[in-house]
C-alpha cells in the first residue's frame, strides 16, 4: 500500500513539476522552427531529441504536460461539480421520479463516449481544448453522480442519518452535512482514477485532430504526427508514448495507495 502510494506520488509529482516549471522555463522555446536541425534523436543539447521542425522534444513534453493536465483537472472538476450533486439528490430520493430521471440521464451520457461526444461538439463549435474539456467533463457527470449515489445509499439506512432525520433535518442537509464527508473518501479516490482517464482522453482527442491546436503542444499530437516517421525517428513517438504511460501509471498508483490508505476496512484488515 505505502509502496503504491509514495511511487504514484513521485511519478505525479514529477510530471505536476514539469509542467509547472514550464511557464517560466524551458530548455528551448517549444514553438521555434529550426529546420537544420530536424529530427536529431537524443543528444548532450537535446536531451530527447528534435521534430521534423527541429521544435526541442523536450520542451515540447513540459508544455504538453501543462496542457493535459490543465485539460483534464478542469474536466475532473466538472464531473465532480455536476455530478456530485446530482448523486446526492438521487440517493435522497431513491425510487421517486427524480431519481428515476437522474439515473437514465447519466445512462444516456453513458451511451455516448467522450470522442462522439467531443465530435458532436467540435462540429458545432471547432476543435480546441476548450471543447475537449466539455467532452471529457460531460462524460465524467455520469461517473461521479453513480458513485456518489451508491455510496449515499448504504449511508442513508445508517443509525446515525435516522437520528438526524428524527431532529428535523432535511434530505439536502443531511446530504451536506452527514452523507458528503462520509464519501469524501471514495470521490477523492475516484477523482484520481478519473484524472488518469482524462489524461488518456485529452491524449486520444488529440491524437484524432480534437483537442488542443498548434502552436500549443499536447501529447497526442505528438504522437499523431510521429506515426508517419516511426521508421527512421522513433524517439518522436517513444517519449510522448512513455509521458503518458508515466503519467497514467503514477496516477494510478496514486489512486490505488490513496483507497488503501483513505480506507478503514483495508486499514483493519492489513492489521
Amino acid at each position: 500500500m505505502r509502496r503504491n502510494l509514495i511511487l504514484g506520488a513521485t511519478l505525479s509529482s514529477l510530471v505536476l513539476l514539469a509542467a509547472l516549471i514550464s511557464f517560466v522555463w524551458t530548455p528551448y522555446d517549444h514553438a521555434a522552427l529550426n529546420i537544420p536541425s530536424k529530427l536529431q534523436p537524443p543528444n548532450s543539447q537535446h536531451v530527447f531529441g528534435t521534430d521534423h521542425f527541429g521544435r526541442d522534444m523536450f520542451s515540447m513534453i513540459m508544455v504538453g504536460a501543462r496542457t493535459s493536465i490543465a485539460v483534464a483537472l478542469v474536466a475532473v472538476g466538472i464531473g465532480m461539480a455536476l455530478g456530485v450533486p446530482l448523486g446526492l439528490t438521487a440517493a435522497a430520493r431513491k425510487g421517486s421520479w427524480l431519481d428515476e430521471v437522474i439515473m437514465r440521464g447519466n445512462d444516456l451520457v453513458f451511451a455516448f463516449p467522450s470522442l462522439v461526444i467531443a465530435i458532436l461538439i467540435t462540429a458545432v463549435f471547432g476543435a480546441g481544448a476548450i471543447n475537449a474539456i466539455i467532452a471529457i467533463g460531460i462524460f465524467n457527470i455520469p461517473v461521479f453522480a453513480r458513485i456518489t449515489r451508491g455510496a449515499a445509499l448504504s449511508l442513508w439506512e445508517r443509525e446515525f442519518i435516522l437520528a438526524a432525520r428524527v431532529s428535523g433535518k432535511g434530505a439536502a442537509r443531511i446530504s451536506a452535512e452527514h452523507i458528503l464527508p462520509n464519501v469524501a473518501n471514495l470521490l477523492i479516490v475516484q477523482g484520481t482514477i478519473q484524472f488518469s482517464l482524462g489524461i488518456l482522453a485529452e491524449a486520444g482527442l488529440s491524437y484524432v485532430g480534437l483537442g488542443a491546436q498548434p502552436p500549443t503542444p499536447s501529447w497526442g499530437r505528438m504522437l499523431a504526427d510521429a506515426q508517419t516517421m516511426v521508421s527512421f525517428a522513433p524517439h518522436l513517438a517513444l517519449i510522448p508514448g512513455l509521458a503518458i504511460i508515466v503519467t497514467v501509471l503514477g496516477l494510478n498508483l496514486l489512486g490505488d495507495g490513496l483507497r488503501d490508505w483513505l480506507d478503514p476496512r483495508i486499514k483493519v484488515a492489513r492489521a
